[in-house]
């Protein structure tokens, strides 16, 4: 198993220095960030300016006055509220893990992450034989206890949700629930999910796992935040914590070098998006922060000018059956490239190539269709309106406040600030 692991790492490594022609410029096409905006600090996070809780999306300029405000704000209260009520439950459960699904994967070890595609379905004129694909419509099958997708996303939610938990109350219970959760699904040798996503997103009949699989990990990325926001409790030891860490620097190697994840990598819609975000937060949480700077540097050219209309829309997400929703999630992901560029020191936020290729005008485009349903011009089986919102929130941080109309309930009232929308 080392010498595997240490071949795909050398894969891995000579594979990053060939990567992006952008990367290896001398002169990077984006801006700095100036030193007074850079909270974040590369591998640390936030952790310097939040109490020693290295998060990476999580920001404590945000959280800090609305834990303040917690008992007071009545939106902030609800939020709160509704929160503890979720905390409670996950308390009440059994951490989750690859080894509770009912199917082997092709590998015969459970400890692989198994799932099957979301738009595939069996065919009726052919029930035994191989999938037939209907865009935007999920198949059923997929959230089963046979696969391990409702498994990655239970754990996903119930970290961040416990996580969150502990620091808006202060109750240890919810970090050592959290914990729990996260050992069970990366550390705990009897039940550690492999770092590998091979056999996701298969299709029976067509494919034992696709690189669109990659896709299903995102889970992963509200848990590194979760990691940091128990910090202080030392629910996770010093030394869990540095195994969490290598199990993601193993999970980079495999993305850069299997076969599925360089096909991921070199998809040319939401897709490849997701990939720069995925390991662009793995690498800096595994204290690899070339791989991160290296992928940040060639996004404008690799992600920006290859997918990005000059009018701001997104061509490649605009032929499917759902084109507003893919439209955000591949902006969504490319925010979160943004965040993670401020902090290595860049300004993708507001780059904007030769041609008027932005995140701005990408997030314009979008805007302009809040509350206009009927003026969009393409499919959309069901209209994202609260995915478009929370998305302008974001954007209104990024950009505001007051740029974007933002919405302050929910969970977002525990994330981002209330601002008062200017008057028009």
């Amino acid at each position: 198993m080392l010498v595997r692991r240490l071949a795909v790492s050398l894969v891995a490594a000579s594979l990053l220095g060939a990567i992006p022609p952008a990367a290896a410029s001398e002169k990077p096409v984006l801006a700095p960030v100036p030193p007074t905006g850079q909270a974040c600090r590369d591998v640390d996070g936030y952790s310097g300016v939040f109490g020693g809780r290295r998060t990476f999306f999580l920001k404590p300029d945000q959280l800090i006055p609305i834990k303040a405000a917690r008992d007071t704000d009545p939106a902030v209260k609800a939020a709160y509220a509704a929160l503890i009520a979720r905390a409670d439950a996950a308390l009440a459960r059994k951490p989750g893990s690859v080894m509770d699904k009912t199917t082997i994967p092709l590998s015969n070890d459970r400890h692989d992450y198994l799932s099957i595609a979301p738009y595939w379905w069996p065919d009726p004129a052919n029930p035994t034989g191989p999938y037939l694909r209907r865009d935007g419509e999920v198949n059923p099958q997929r959230d089963t206890r046979s696969y391990d997708r409702t498994a990655i996303g239970l754990m996903s939610s119930d970290a961040e949700t416990l996580a969150l938990a502990y620091y808006y109350s202060d109750d240890p219970r919810y970090a050592k629930k959290a914990a729990a959760v996260i050992r069970t699904w990366f550390l705990d040798p009897a039940t550690a999910m492999n770092p590998n996503a091979m056999y996701a997103q298969a299709v029976p009949g067509r494919e034992n796992g696709r690189a669109e699989g990659v896709l299903d990990t995102n889970a992963f990325q509200p848990v590194i935040d979760a990691v940091g926001l128990i910090g202080p409790s030392g629910a996770l030891a010093p030394a869990e914590v540095t195994s969490l860490e290598g199990w993601f620097g193993h999970y980079i190697d495999w993305m850069l070098a299997s076969p599925t994840g360089r096909e991921e990598d070199a998809a040319k819609n939401n897709h490849g998006i997701w990939f720069d975000s995925q390991i662009t937060q793995y690498a800096l949480f595994a204290r690899r922060p070339d791989i991160a700077r290296k992928t940040i540097l060639a996004f404008p050219e690799r992600r920006i000018a290859a997918q990005f209309d000059p009018s701001g829309s997104l061509p490649g997400e605009l032929t499917r059956t759902r084109s507003f929703h893919y439209s955000i999630y591949a902006l969504e992901p490319a925010y979160d490239v943004a965040e993670m560029a401020s902090c290595v020191g860049f300004d993708l936020w507001n780059h904007e190539d030769a041609k008027g290729r932005s995140l701005r005008k990408a997030t314009d485009f979008l805007a302009a269709y809040r509350g206009r349903q009927a003026d969009w011009p393409h499919q959309e089986l069901r209209w994202p309106a609260a995915e478009l919102d929370e998305l302008l929130t974001r954007a209104d941080w990024a950009w505001g406040p007051g740029r974007y109309p933002r919405s302050d309930g929910g969970t977002l009232a525990l994330r981002y600030l209330a601002h008062p929308q200017p008057t028009r």
